[in-house]
């Protein structure tokens, strides 16, 4: 995957625009039902379609996108510009659509928090190696993005070490769920 932070002409953090690209087994499925063109592409139309029920499907779910301000969970706005494409020479579908906050966030007002992650662990995001993050537009003065380095082996294990001393009532600080413990964060920040 890789994320775009969208970024207003105010300096606000307004969403985020994702890039997922599947692996040919999920896209092979997605695809079943849709008659390939000869020289195995899809027609736009029917890329359109398979784009609409993505979306469709992932609402319920909040499209995996998790921003927090100052540890607060903060609300999300429909998705919009959705687009899906077919690479014919690898096989895999990407699909790229932009989750936008209900209210903007001021960096200044204190550390912003995206984690793209599926909270039942059922999917695995990854990110890209090169440019994993973009930014639509500069941020303020003293104001910085950056991706959080991955997740260590030690640390996947420290962590599963941890849960398995807790009961099930136990829950995660600030409300987070499980799926945040193990996901890539991009924080903004800026200096005081």
């Amino acid at each position: 995957m890789r994320s775009q932070l969208v970024i207003s002409d105010a300096g606000l953090v307004a969403g985020v625009r994702v890039q997922w690209t599947t692996d040919k087994v999920y896209a092979k499925d997605a695809l079943d039902g849709f008659k390939a063109k000869p020289d195995g592409s899809y027609d736009s139309a029917d890329l359109e379609k398979l784009t609409a029920e993505n979306l469709d499907a992932l609402s319920g779910y909040g499209y995996f996108i998790f921003f927090r301000a100052n540890g607060a969970l903060q609300k999300i706005d429909k998705p919009t510009d959705g687009l899906q494409t077919y690479n014919v020479k690898d096989g895999r579908l990407t699909l790229l659509f932009t989750v936008p906050l209900e209210t903007p966030l001021d960096p200044h007002g204190g550390a912003i928090t995206l984690k793209v992650y599926d909270p039942e662990f059922f999917i695995d995001f990854e990110y890209v190696a090169e440019k994993p993050l973009l930014i639509s537009k500069p941020l303020g003065q003293g104001c910085k993005a950056e991706l959080k380095p991955a997740t260590t082996d030690a640390q996947i294990n420290q962590t599963k070490q941890m849960l398995s001393t807790k009961d099930k009532t136990w829950k995660p600080e600030n409300g987070e769920d499980f799926g945040g413990l193990f996901a890539q964060p991009v924080e903004v920040t800026c200096a005081s």
